[in-house]
């Protein structure tokens, strides 16, 4: 049903929809080299320019292919979320050119804004569209020109579009700031790490004195102990359940906690004897299909109440004399300590590790109160860095949840102070 003062028109009618140009074509007359857009460019909801690839055109043929400010970039095939998603460009280069897998639409500015076409052929309206008319493999989508002319455009009288489009606006700008808030928490923890990690830079300790011991350097073996799990994902009747913490909890989580559901299975009275997680503990990845998911660690930062380590992974559990466990996983997650273990794991289809291997990986470490202190800082970040993304995610899902609303005429927008209805 099409809201009081709406119309369904099909694009079409309301905008050019303008292909693009082909590459790799021979013979050209004098060609002069340009910027172009490919699919890879057209983004979720914004055009990535960090990487703009040339092609080689016809000078006469240069305004038939160019942008221009306020066109709607749509995908004709890709990824199912990028399938037809419009984004405006914005004139940020000129002149630029945009592949034959990349539609330029250029509405009626009379008729239809640009920013409120893109946001509804991005939105659940638009993506239900594209998708139910595309053609589809195994994870990937393609539709056509004719499928795109006939794209069934909602359009509220003008006042009202721009004024949706605002509100969508002031959104974006919102998650945009987030994010860059976010990413500038990620680079500088990761400053901070390698800083801190190595001892170029030193906290001060509970009285105010910085910390000056020398660090010592030692095999992780001297530190703690490794224990490797067998305990697999099986449930058998002689045996007792438990819950299991298995590759992917570990793989996908900083923090091993209560809030992760984990899978049920059983072990014996022995297994969980010796595999049963402690708070403290540092759990790794031993085995994976790539050596470069080999050794991705998780700290196991609360009691679990009984929770087994399972199969493909090892337990490092520090000597609380020598070796704080929080430490221990920022230092597993360090750089060179992630490229030691690449270069230790072997194999063919699957990369494992000795146990060996990982007794004898080398670290330095300052005093127990200095590698707490530490871990307290970077600890302070990690927070930080979670909140942010929390508020990142919820900004993106309250959006989407608007879009729905406002694009499809179910809540209407104030025009001059006036409800529309």
């Amino acid at each position: 049903m099409v809201p009081n003062g709406w119309n369904r028109i099909a694009l079409e009618k309301i905008a050019e929809v303008r292909s693009g140009v082909a590459k790799g074509k021979k013979g050209l007359k004098a060609p002069i080299e340009v910027p172009y857009l490919r699919v890879a460019n057209v983004q979720d909801g914004h055009v990535d320019l960090t990487e703009v690839k040339t092609i080689e055109i016809e000078q006469d043929k240069l305004e038939r292919y160019s942008l221009k400010y306020g066109d709607v970039l749509m995908n004709e095939g890709g990824d199912y979320d990028k399938l037809g998603r419009g984004d405006v460009w914005l004139g940020q280069i000129e002149p630029c050119l945009h592949q034959n897998h990349v539609f330029a639409v250029r509405p009626n500015q009379d008729i239809v804004d640009s920013f409120f076409l893109a946001a509804l052929a991005a939105s659940n309206y638009g993506k239900t569209y594209f998708l139910s008319c595309a053609k589809r493999s195994t994870n990937l989508a393609s539709i056509n020109s004719t499928q795109i002319k006939e794209f069934p455009v909602l359009v509220p009288p003008l006042p009202e579009q721009k004024k949706i489009a605002q509100i969508l606006s002031t959104w974006d700008k919102a998650i945009t700031t987030t994010g860059q808030l976010l990413a500038n928490s990620q680079q500088q923890k990761k400053a901070l790490m390698q800083q801190l990690l190595t001892g170029k830079k030193r906290l001060l300790d509970k009285y105010g004195v910085r910390f000056s011991g020398e660090w010592k350097d030692a095999p992780l073996n001297k530190m703690a102990e490794v224990i490797v799990s067998p305990v697999d994902k099986k449930t058998e009747p002689n045996e007792i359940p438990v819950e299991l913490c298995n590759y992917t909890d570990v793989y996908y989580n900083h923090q091993i906690t209560r809030n992760i559901t984990f899978m049920k299975a059983t072990a014996t009275k022995s297994e969980i004897a010796k595999y049963t997680l402690r708070q403290g503990d540092v759990i790794i990845t031993k085995d994976s299909e790539t050596p470069g998911d080999i050794a991705v660690p998780a700290l196991v930062s609360e009691d679990l109440n009984g929770v087994v380590c399972g199969y493909h992974l090892a337990i490092v559990r520090p000597n609380i004399v020598y070796l704080n466990g929080a430490f221990l996983n920022y230092l597993f997650s360090m750089q060179s300590t992630r490229y030691y273990f690449f270069t230790l794991a072997t194999g063919a289809t699957r990369f494992g590790l000795s146990v060996g291997g990982i007794n004898r990986a080398h670290f330095r470490v300052p005093e127990i109160a200095e590698q707490q202190k530490i871990a307290a800082v970077l600890s302070a970040a990690d927070q930080e860095i979670s909140a942010l993304q929390q508020k990142l995610d919820a900004l993106k899902q309250e959006k989407k949840a608007l879009m729905q609303q406002l694009l499809t005429g179910k809540r209407r927008v104030k025009i001059d102070n006036k409800e529309v209805a």
